[in-house]
């Protein structure tokens, strides 16, 4: 009899996970978005969140928690209830860089959250207004000999920034950093030419690269953007400093059921790589999809936090 009671708990042990992944979700499920409203993975999550909708029957609800460098709408990931129905999506910014950028944060920003899924990387482009003539990295070398202490330029990420001081120190040149409030404030910035250069995600910039008023001249991607063939990657440029690319993706609340990780990143890849999806909303806006699994992604980001240490330490920075 007890050999017969033991066989059947160890049956419905074993089957707990399945069930609740096949029970998966019964009711509306959050998304914290660590960046602002209107930006690219505001536009992405909003419309894989209606795409998920049809799907689950269950609305997706994007609660935007923007600020404090990510910060602000990490903490609120992590000290969210692991039930499942709270997933956030952040840039890589906030879960690799911050661990080595600021000394005390009031969350643990290493096992707070669990990684879900990486989304996309997004293609950075550096680029100019047209009127400065650059068409290629060379050329704006030149152009900022020529006029020194005059030009500026904005970048979102470390690496990037750093890659622009790089660019400084190696060619006697000053391009000056300027602060900037999204993408729309630099793109801004550049086609006024108050601040003319700019390395930034390429969806904001195809319309203006299309039109002529901006031209690319490197990415910081491995292959070139199918979008503009043209444009070199920085690897043919000839960098070899260590780079992490930019990249927005899904994590949870720490203690978050596996089989309910494993249902959110099967069903979200089974939508995104729908042909017409992908090229849609990822492929059309200078994004790269990556898509992989729990453990895949979270041997990336272990990864992806060594390279983001050596960069923080070659650099000379320290927590703040």
């Amino acid at each position: 009899m007890m050999k017969r009671v033991w066989f059947v708990a160890a049956a419905l042990a074993l089957g707990a996970p399945q069930a609740v992944a096949q029970d998966y979700p019964s009711k509306p499920v959050r998304v914290i978005a660590a960046s602002a409203a209107g930006g690219i993975s505001d536009i992405f999550m909003r419309t894989l969140g209606e795409a998920l909708h049809k799907r689950w029957g269950h609305p997706v609800i994007i609660e935007n928690r923007a600020g404090g460098n990510f910060n602000i709408g990490t903490r609120a990931c992590a000290e969210a209830a692991p039930d499942g129905y709270t997933i956030c999506i952040i840039s890589n910014e906030g879960l690799t860089y911050n661990l080595y950028m600021y000394k005390n944060l009031p969350f643990d920003l290493e096992n707070g959250v669990v990684p879900l899924t990486n989304l996309f990387f997004l293609t950075q482009s550096l680029a100019v207004n047209a009127d400065l003539g650059a068409k290629s990295v060379a050329d704006l070398v030149a152009v900022a000999k020529a006029r020194p202490k005059t030009l500026s330029y904005s970048a979102p990420a470390v690496p990037l920034i750093l890659f622009m001081e790089a660019l400084n120190k190696a060619n006697g040149i000053d391009l000056v950093k300027v602060p900037f409030k999204g993408g729309g404030d630099a793109i801004n910035g550049v086609l006024t030419g108050v601040t003319p250069i700019t390395f930034l995600g390429i969806g904001n910039m195809i319309s203006h690269l299309r039109s002529g008023k901006m031209t690319g001249l490197l990415i910081d991607s491995d292959k070139r953007s199918p979008l503009f063939p043209d444009i070199p990657t920085i690897t043919e440029y000839g960098y070899r400093e260590p780079l992490t690319r930019s990249y927005f993706a899904l994590y949870a609340p720490a203690a978050m059921a596996k089989a309910q990780l494993n249902k959110i990143a099967d069903d979200i890849r089974e939508i995104v790589t729908e042909p017409g999806f992908l090229d849609r909303n990822l492929v059309q806006r200078g994004l790269e999809p990556v898509l992989n699994t729990p453990d895949e992604f979270a041997a990336y980001l272990k990864r992806d936090r060594a390279t983001a240490k050596r960069i923080i330490e070659a650099a000379g920075l320290t927590p703040q």
